[in-house]
C-alpha cells in the first residue's frame, strides 16, 4: 500500500527519501507536528506549493450563520469552523539571491523525517545552485509537549564549496485572510470530487482583525481578534542567529506579516544557524494585549535555557510516553512503524488539549472544520484511559464544561436533562443536517460510556463524584423523557424513536439497536452512581440533589426503563435488526457497485441510500463490542455474518470495530485485513482525504484493535479479562497499560500470556474463565490453548438469498439505477428498461 522506495520501513521514524508535489496534502498531514493544543502541518519552510498552509490551535474558531434552504424550529443556527492561525513556519533561503525552490532546484540529497522518539520533524537537503554551489540545508521543527504554547524551528545553512551571500528570511504570515505573495499552491487533484461534506467551510469575509503588532529587536508580534466569534490570538516570535560569518539583520512589520531578514556573507564551509522560537496563545475572552504578554513570558522563560535543552526535554517526555503506551508487534517492522505512527498521532491530538476536546483531525488539518465528535469518547478515550489517565480526565472535563449548552439544546428539543452536540467546537450544535447530526442522540450514551471506561481503568471515583455524576444525571434524564413506554399483553417495554445511530446511511429510525443498548447502559450506570454516592457521602449527595434538583425517585425510574429497554430481534433471521424497519428495506448489492461510485455519500442522494440495507459504518457490530457482555458468542457471530457484507467501509471508524469482532468470533484472517485497512488509512491515503488531516479516531481504534481485538482485553462490569487472538503471521504482541494506577506489561505469545506488573497494588484479572492475580512487581505466565476459534473466509449474504423476513418476503440485493434508462414494470412484475428519449 506504500511506496517503500520513497517511504522505507523504519520502526521509529517516518522517512521520505524523494520530494514530490503530487501528494503534497497527504505528506503535510503525515509530517505534521503538534501537541493537542498547537499543530503545524508538514509544510516545507519555504512556504510555497502547499496544499494547506496549516497552523491550527485547538478550539480557535470563527462562527457564521448557517443558511438553511428551508428553515425549521430548532435547527442549528450558527456554524463553527477552525481558523488558520498565523503561520510562523516560513524560513526561506536565498544563495546569490537565488531562492531555494524544491520544485525546480537540483537536489543532490533529500530526506524528510518525523522521529517518533523525540517528536522532531527534520529535513535534510544538499542543493546545487545553477552556478554550481553546493549548499547543505538542514531544518528541524518541534512543537513542545512540555511547553504547551511553544514551537521551535531551526535552520542550518552551509555553502560547502564557495563563498556566497546567503539570505534567510523568517516570516509570520496571516494566511487566513490571504496568502503571502510567494505562497503558491500545490497542483490540483483533478480527480477529486467537487463536493465533500468532510471538508471545512470556506469563509469569504475577513476573519482576523489586527490588534497589536510590533517588533523589538529580533522579536516580532502579531495579534488578532476573530470577527464573529470574538476569540483572540497572539503570536510572539524570537529569532536567534549563530554564525562566524559577518551578517546584518533587518525587520519589517505590517498588520498581516512580520519579517526578520538575515543577510550573511557566508564563507565556504562556515555554517549559519537561525533558530526561531514561537509562542501561540488564544482565548475566548481575554484581550489580545494580554495574550501578547503571555507569549512574551513563554519566550522569556525559554531564553533562560539553551535551545538544545528544549529538544532534550521533548525526548524525555516521549520516553515516558512510549514506556506507558508502546505496542510491539513481533516479526513485522512495517506494521510496527505504522502502529507507532498512529499512537504518536494520539499524543499529538490529545496530550495538551488540557480540558479542551480532541478534534476529529486533531491539530493536523482543517477537515471536519476542527469539530469535536463522539469519535473521541468511543475511539480515543479508551487509549487515554489505559495509558495516560490524566489525558482522558481532561477530555471528559470538556464534556462537563459543555453541560450548560447541552442543557439548552435538550430544552430546545423538548427534552429534560442535556443533549450533547453531535459536532461542535464551542459546545453549541453546529451540524446543519439534523438527520445525520442532532438525531444522533447516542452521543449522550457515548459520553457516559467513556466516563465509565475511564473510572474503571483509573479507579478515579473522585472525578465521577465531583463532576462526572452531573453528566450521568443529565444524560439519563434525556433518555427518560425521549423514550416512552408501550404495553403489549401486559408486558411493558421502553422504546426510543426518531433517532440516528452511528451508521449515517440509515437515519431517523425507531429503536436503533446501538442507541437502545447504549442508552440502557447510560441509565443503569447513572442510577448506580447516584445510589453509591448517597451511600458513600451523604453531604456530597445532598449537594447533588440541590444542584440538579434531583428527585430521589429518578434513579428508580431510570433503572426501570433500562430493564425494559426494547432491543430489536428477528426470529426469522436470527439477528438483531439495526432498527425496527431495517430488514424491510432491500439489500444494496455492494459487490456489484462500480468502484467509481464509492464512497456512496459522494455519489448518491441521501434518500437513495436511506432506502437500502447498506451501512456507512458498523452500527450493530459496535454495540456488540462495547456491550459485549450482554450478547452470546452465537449472537455476535450471527450479527457479524449478516452486517459485514452490508458495510461499505466508507467511514474510517468502521474497520477497527469489524477487526475486533472478526477476531472475537473467529474470522482471524479477516480481522487482520480490517486491521491493516485502519492502520494504513492515512499512511496509504486509503480514503483519499488524508490531506485534510489525520483520522484521529481511526488511530485510536488501531490501539483498540491491537489490545482488545488481538490482545482480547475487556473490562466488562469493571472486571479486567483477556482472551487473546494473536494473528498467525505475528511472532508476538506486547503492550503496556495501567489498571487502577498499576502499570501492566502484557505479552501475547502463541502458547502463553505473560503479565508483568510494576510497583503498585495487586491486579486481579481473568483469562478464559480462570481468575489470576499478579502482585505489584511480580509476573505471571499463563498457558494458552490456541488463539480462539478459526473461521476460514469471510461472511457472505449468499446464505440469506433464500431467507425470509417475518412477513414471509424474500430478501433481494440490487444496485440503484445509475444510468439514464427508465425502469418499466410490466403486468407480471418484471423490470425492463427503455432508453430515455
Amino acid at each position: 500500500m506504500i511506496d517503500r522506495d520513497r517511504f522505507p520501513v523504519d520502526e521509529w521514524r517516518l522517512v521520505e527519501t524523494a520530494f514530490s508535489l503530487d501528494d503534497a496534502g497527504v505528506t503535510e498531514t503525515l509530517f505534521a507536528v503538534g501537541n493537542g493544543y498547537l499543530g503545524l502541518r508538514g509544510n516545507h519552510p519555504e512556504g510555497r506549493f502547499a496544499h494547506e498552509h496549516g497552523t491550527f490551535v485547538n478550539g480557535f474558531h470563527e462562527t457564521f450563520a448557517i443558511q438553511h434552504a428551508e428553515n425549521a424550529y430548532g435547527l442549528a443556527e450558527v456554524g463553527q469552523t477552525i481558523v488558520d492561525a498565523p503561520d510562523a513556519k516560513v524560513m526561506r533561503v536565498y544563495v546569490d539571491d537565488e531562492p531555494l525552490s524544491l520544485d525546480v532546484d537540483e537536489l543532490l540529497e533529500y530526506e524528510r523525517v518525523l522521529d517518533l522518539r523525540d517528536g522532531v520533524m527534520r529535513r535534510h537537503l544538499l542543493w546545487r545552485t545553477p552556478s554550481g554551489k553546493d549548499v547543505l540545508v538542514d531544518y528541524q521543527r518541534l512543537v513542545s509537549f512540555d511547553e504547551r504554547h511553544l514551537a521551535v524551528m531551526q535552520l542550518d545553512v552551509t555553502v560547502l564549496n564557495a563563498d556566497a551571500p546567503v539570505t534567510i528570511t523568517c516570516q509570520l504570515v496571516n494566511r487566513q485572510d490571504g496568502e503571502d505573495v510567494y505562497g503558491g499552491a500545490a497542483p490540483a487533484n483533478t480527480g477529486a470530487a467537487t463536493f465533500d461534506p468532510r471538508k471545512a467551510e470556506r469563509l469569504r469575509e475577513r476573519v482576523l482583525q489586527p490588534q497589536e503588532f510590533w517588533q523589538d529587536g529580533l522579536r516580532s508580534v502579531l495579534s488578532y481578534r476573530v470577527t464573529r466569534s470574538g476569540m483572540t490570538i497572539a503570536v510572539v516570535a524570537d529569532h536567534i542567529i549563530e554564525t562566524d560569518n559577518a551578517y546584518t539583520a533587518r525587520q519589517q512589520i505590517e498588520p498581516d506579516m512580520a519579517k526578520n531578514v538575515f543577510r550573511v556573507q557566508a564563507r565556504a564551509g562556515v555554517p549559519v544557524r537561525v533558530r526561531k522560537l514561537v509562542a501561540y496563545h488564544t482565548s475566548r475572552g481575554v484581550p489580545a494585549r494580554e495574550l501578547v504578554d503571555r507569549g512574551r513570558r513563554v519566550l522569556d522563560r525559554a531564553a533562560t535555557e539553551h535551545v538544545s535543552r528544549l529538544f532534550e526535554r521533548q525526548r524525555a517526555w516521549l520516553d515516558a510516553f512510549w514506556a506507558r503506551s508502546d505496542v510491539r508487534i513481533g516479526g513485522r517492522p512495517d506494521v510496527q512503524q505504522a502502529t507507532r505512527w498512529c499512537l504518536y498521532q494520539l499524543a499529538q491530538a490529545a496530550a495538551r488539549a488540557d480540558s479542551m476536546g480532541v478534534p476529529a483531525k486533531g491539530v493536523t488539518g482543517s477537515g471536519y472544520s476542527g469539530h469535536y465528535f463522539w469519535d473521541t469518547e468511543i475511539y480515543v478515550v479508551p487509549f487515554l484511559s489505559y495509558t495516560t489517565p490524566l489525558w482522558a480526565r481532561n477530555a471528559l472535563r470538556m464534556r462537563y464544561l459543555m453541560l450548560p449548552a447541552a442543557r439548552r439544546r435538550a430544552a430546545m428539543l423538548n427534552e429534560a436533562g442535556a443533549l450533547f452536540p453531535w459536532r461542535s467546537i464551542s459546545g453549541e450544535e453546529a451540524s446543519a443536517y439534523y438527520a445525520a447530526g442532532t438525531a444522533q442522540y447516542h452521543i449522550n450514551a457515548d459520553v457516559a460510556f467513556a466516563l465509565a471506561k475511564y473510572v474503571r481503568a483509573s479507579g478515579d471515583e473522585a472525578f465521577v463524584e465531583a463532576e462526572g455524576v452531573d453528566i450521568l444525571v443529565e444524560t439519563a434524564r434525556l433518555w427518560a423523557t425521549l423514550g416512552f413506554w408501550r404495553e403489549v399483553h401486559g408486558v411493558g417495554t421502553f422504546h426510543i424513536h426518531g433517532v440516528t445511530g452511528p451508521d449515517e446511511y440509515t437515519t431517523v429510525v425507531n429503536d436503533n439497536m446501538f442507541t437502545n443498548v447504549m442508552a440502557r447502559f447510560n441509565l443503569r450506570y447513572a442510577a448506580r452512581t447516584v445510589r453509591e454516592l448517597a451511600d458513600k457521602d451523604g453531604e456530597m449527595y445532598r449537594r447533588l440533589v440541590a444542584r440538579l434538583h434531583l428527585d430521589p425517585a429518578e434513579p428508580d425510574a431510570w433503572e426501570m426503563a433500562a430493564e425494559a429497554m426494547h432491543i430489536p430481534y428477528s426470529d426469522a433471521l436470527g439477528i438483531h435488526p439495526q432498527d425496527e424497519v431495517f430488514l424491510e428495506r432491500e439489500v444494496w448489492d455492494l459487490e456489484n457497485t462500480p468502484a467509481d461510485k464509492r464512497p456512496l455519500l459522494l455519489h448518491f442522494h441521501p434518500l437513495v441510500i436511506y432506502r437500502y440495507q447498506v451501512l456507512k459504518q458498523a452500527d450493530v457490530v459496535l454495540a456488540l463490542f462495547l456491550q459485549g457482555n450482554h450478547f452470546t458468542r452465537e449472537q455476535k457471530r450471527a450479527d457479524f455474518d449478516y452486517y459485514d457484507p452490508l458495510t461499505t467501509g466508507d467511514s474510517t471508524l468502521s474497520a477497527v470495530v469489524q477487526s475486533i469482532l472478526a477476531a472475537e468470533v473467529g474470522y482471524q484472517d479477516l480481522a487482520l485485513e480490517y486491521f491493516y485497512q485502519a492502520l494504513f488509512v492515512d499512511l496509504a491515503d486509503l480514503h483519499h482525504n488524508a490531506s485534510d488531516g489525520v483520522h484521529v479516531a481511526s488511530a485510536g481504534g488501531v490501539w483498540s484493535a491491537l489490545v482488545s481485538g488481538f490482545g482480547g482485553m475487556r473490562d466488562h462490569f469493571g472486571q479486567l479479562s483477556f482472551d487473546p487472538r494473536l494473528p498467525f503471521q505475528w511472532d508476538h504482541l506486547e503492550f503496556a497499560m495501567q489498571w487502577h494506577g498499576t502499570p501492566l506489561h502484557v505479552r501475547v505469545e502463541r502458547d502463553a500470556l505473560h503479565v508483568r506488573a510494576d510497583a503498585g497494588d495487586p491486579v486481579t484479572f481473568e483469562v478464559r474463565g480462570v481468575m489470576h492475580t499478579v502482585e505489584g512487581g511480580g509476573q505471571l505466565v499463563i498457558p494458552l490453548q490456541g488463539q480462539g476459534p478459526v473461521i476460514v473466509g469471510r461472511p457472505s449474504h449468499d446464505r440469506f438469498s433464500t431467507a425470509r423476513r417475518e412477513d414471509g418476503t424474500l430478501l433481494s440485493a440490487s444496485v440503484p439505477t445509475v444510468t439514464s434508462a427508465i425502469p418499466i414494470i410490466d403486468d407480471v412484475g418484471f423490470i425492463d428498461t427503455a432508453a430515455d428519449d
